[in-house]
């Protein structure tokens, strides 16, 4: 990785937030957070409201801009996260996606050839116009030292949607139709796959300076399915990206893989591994240290919610523990909707070593 890293400043060289990929890391590192535009903000939760359903606002480029800036106007964050959502690339296939208040996403199942044969990839491009809109927007919005960070949910995550139809503790019907039809669901994974590409390639040509790569559930599978199902696919979005914009870093966020992270970065060929909050800080180094690739993470996200000398702590353990590697400062999972706003802004604080 290390003699590639050089390129990744090529297109936005000025943005604090990239350094760390081009192994320019200053002595404080780059922040953002995983869901800083969200509901534990009084003027998201203003304009959610305006917008109607959840969707309606992800692809409303007016609102979905308007709510990616807001966190950036409140806490100079080094880099902002386009406002979305994984579940887009579903919806624009042709699944039936829906959100219901209170209880999370709701799909139509997709659990046969069938229903595979009802999703249409050429409806994507027309489908997600919006989103690149909206990210076109807020690259001309943004000041110019700010990163922006377009995402995509890989593809075995998002497979666990389609296929249960919902969000679920196991992602048991995504497992079995694993099992059982290996190579039927592998046509469903290759289909996210490659919509997954293509989505992120538009974010990119709209003005994305960097983009990440949502695998919320990887932890649910064992080692004899991780490769197949979490490191393959992903290698293959990387890869395709790499031969399409060479400097634009791509992180990848294994949520749950613990031992099997290192094997991740090694043989996805990300440029740098979002980390959760199970994961130790002399993983992180090694990560950083060993594996060439930049650490990004892993506080706790109801430390945010606690506040106080418990937060402080801890930040300060991170930073120290990272000092001198390449890392971005994040949280181990999103922003909960119960955090404080102050208690966010007294972490930037402790981060930039203003307090």
């Amino acid at each position: 990785m290390s003699d590639k890293q050089p390129t990744l400043l090529g297109r936005s060289g000025g943005r604090r937030f990239l350094k760390p990929f081009a192994r320019q890391q200053e002595q404080r590192p780059p922040i953002w957070l995983m869901r800083q535009a969200g509901r534990y903000l009084p003027e998201y939760r203003e304009v959610r409201t305006r917008a109607g359903s959840f969707l309606d606002l992800c692809y409303s480029p007016e609102l979905a801009v308007e709510v990616t800036l807001q966190p950036i106007r409140r806490y100079g964050f080094d880099a902002a996260i386009v406002f979305s959502d994984i579940l887009v690339v579903p919806d624009a296939l042709g699944q039936a996606v829906s959100f219901v208040e209170g209880e999370g996403p709701r799909l139509d199942p997709v659990s046969s050839a069938a229903d595979l044969a009802r999703l249409d990839p050429l409806r994507v491009p027309a489908r997600l116009a919006p989103v690149y809109e909206t990210v076109r927007r807020c690259r001309e919005a943004l000041p110019a030292e700010v990163a922006l960070i377009g995402f995509c949910g890989a593809p075995w995550t998002v497979a666990t949607y389609m296929a249960g139809g919902r969000g679920t503790p196991d992602q048991a019907a995504a497992r079995l139709w694993a099992y059982r039809d290996p190579n039927g669901f592998d046509r469903l994974v290759e289909l996210v796959t490659s919509a997954s590409i293509d989505y992120l390639t538009g974010q990119v040509a709209a003005g994305a300076d960097a983009l990440q790569i949502f695998d919320s559930w990887a932890g649910s599978l064992p080692d004899s399915e991780f490769d197949r199902w979490v490191v393959a696919p992903t290698r293959r979005i990387v890869g395709a990206l790499k031969a399409r914009h060479p400097d634009v870093p791509v992180i990848g966020f294994p949520r749950g893989a613990g031992e099997k992270t290192a094997r991740y970065a090694r043989e996805t060929g990300v440029d740098g591994v979002g980390c959760d909050t199970s994961l130790s800080l002399g993983t992180m180094k090694a990560l950083a240290g060993t594996e060439g690739v930049v650490a990004q993470g892993n506080l706790d996200p109801l430390l945010l919610v606690a506040g106080g000398a418990a937060l402080e702590t801890r930040v300060r353990q991170i930073l120290a523990a990272m000092q001198g590697l390449p890392f971005v400062f994040n949280l181990g999972h999103g922003i909960v909707p119960q955090t404080p706003p102050e208690h966010v802004a007294r972490l930037v604080d402790l981060v930039r070593g203003q307090g």
